[in-house]
């Protein structure tokens, strides 16, 4: 052994026995007691015990963009109607006849005349959602004609209503509002859009989430005209500038706005008196919160019966939830994942489980090294609460799944589990007979289409009119809707 001048072979050797102690001891120092794990939930979700079978059909099919196929993110009923809207990411919003005989295009986003351009460069940015003003049929009511969409755009130039401390943005994403001269008319025939509000994005991923007023709202009431906003975390991995805990940034929350309203900062909109940080005293509060900690809030959705707002969160690498949003609810990431103490992307403290009671912490769970998913990839996705008889088999359940693999998950919405994979059963999709998934119909469908065969769905749950269920995903452009 070579050692330094000065310097006995002895004392090498206890300097190399000392540097192993500490290297074990750093080890051993992990967050309680070395109990990282990367798999929380070593039971796995029943592959065949409870397990739904459900009938479909093929209901539209909404053309391709440019080419590509459409990447389908959102659909909705019309308020008032029996007509039904889809967007395409690419940046399309569409119009479905209620028989889904036709698709037409309603308003083409990436129109020069609209004074924005599009940024869906990456398969998290685009046309994000949309939503229709309760009013919107309602002649002389202020809602009339107007409708809302979340989109991100090239443009950075603008500053931007929401900002994060970074010295980085990628893109903006925008709220803006339509409105349309005729409700009725086959495509949008109003002007071009107002422009609510402006997030400039640190990221380029996680960067909005769902739109949608409470449909339970009737006027009158101090949650209708109130639009529901998915805010993401911002992007990256692990929130790296903690956003989602800080109550005076935007990122990682549910904002709940009066779109109509003026006593937002920008006067653009309004911020409703009992959001639950209106009005506290605290100037670095945002009032438009209704709820925080959330990481990327793609669907969320109310439930008929009782209210309750679940919503689903995709989680790092490791767990992903399906949770109840309530007034002021801190869902609790980045300081945690799902219903384990978040440590970083290896994983979560196996043994800090659920020891913050401010925490409103996820009632269904499930680990992305599930045997039912993706190899190596899982997003929560959703939400429908069922509560028809139109499908028996599905009444009182909790609608949700993943997206990558296109499973259809569910829970008992009467009988809530308290978190973890415990109570979260399979819905498969009976196909002349036989039991699959949603990714094997796309796996085939796409190949009859002469593309190449599907990896993943990227499955997202549409509602419409009489509480039917639509299925879409972002690589054969066909929606199917759930039948008995």
């Amino acid at each position: 052994m070579n050692t330094p001048a000065g310097t006995s072979t002895t004392s090498r050797r206890t300097t190399l026995f000392v540097s192993a102690l500490a290297t074990l001891a750093s080890i051993l120092a992990l967050p309680a007691a070395g109990q990282l794990t990367s798999d929380p939930y070593p039971d796995a979700i029943p592959q065949s015990e409870g397990v739904i079978r459900v009938a479909y059909v093929e209901f539209a099919e909404v053309p391709d963009f440019e080419g590509r196929p459409p990447r389908m993110m959102h659909l909705a009923g019309e308020p008032g109607s029996d007509r039904m809207f889809v967007n395409d990411m690419w940046g399309v919003l569409y119009r479905i006849s209620s028989g889904g005989e036709t698709v037409t295009e309603y308003l083409d986003l990436t129109d020069s005349d609209w004074g924005f351009s599009v940024d869906a460069r990456s398969g998290e940015r685009g046309f994000q959602s949309f939503a229709f003003h309760p009013q919107f049929r309602e002649a002389g009511t202020p809602g009339y004609g107007k409708f809302y969409t979340y989109v991100d755009v090239v443009d950075t130039s603008p500053e931007g209503d929401f900002t994060a401390p970074s010295n980085q943005v990628t893109h903006h994403t925008l709220l803006l509002e339509w409105t349309a001269g005729n409700p009725d008319a086959d495509a949008y025939d109003g002007e071009g859009p107002r422009e609510v509000m402006r997030f400039a994005q640190p990221f380029a991923n996680h960067n909005a989430g769902q739109l949608g007023f409470n449909p339970l709202a009737s006027p009158g009431d101090a949650d209708f005209g109130l639009l529901y906003m998915g805010v993401a975390d911002g992007g990256s991995g692990g929130d790296p500038l903690d956003l989602s805990q800080d109550l005076g940034l935007a990122f990682g929350k549910i904002f709940r706005i009066d779109p109509l309203g003026s006593t937002g900062a920008n006067g653009e909109y309004g911020i409703p008196s009992d959001n639950p940080f209106a009005g506290d005293g605290d100037p670095t509060t945002l009032g438009e919160i209704y709820a925080y900690g959330v990481r990327n809030p793609q669907r969320f959705g109310w439930d008929p019966d009782n209210g309750n707002l679940f919503m689903s969160d995709i989680g790092q690498n490791t767990i992903e939830e399906l949770s109840i949003v309530t007034r002021g609810a801190n869902l609790g990431w980045n300081d945690w994942e799902g219903s384990y103490r978040f440590i970083g992307r290896e994983g979560v403290d196996g043994g800090d489980y659920r020891t913050d009671p401010s925490v409103t912490y996820p009632v269904a769970e499930y680990g992305h090294t599930d045997p039912l998913l993706v190899e190596g990839d899982a997003a929560a996705s959703g939400v429908h609460v069922y509560r028809d008889d139109a499908i028996p088999q599905l009444e009182g359940l909790v609608l949700f799944g993943d997206n990558p693999s296109g499973e259809i998950l569910y829970i008992d919405a009467d009988n809530l589990p308290e978190g973890g994979e415990e109570g979260v059963r399979r819905i498969l999709l009976n196909d002349d007979g036989q039991a699959k998934t949603l990714l094997q119909l796309v796996r085939e469908k796409t190949q009859a289409q002469g593309r190449e065969p599907a990896e993943n769905v990227d499955l997202r749950i549409g509602t419409g009119p009489d509480g039917r269920v639509f299925l879409l995903n972002k690589f054969d452009g066909t929606i199917r809707m759930l039948v008995p």
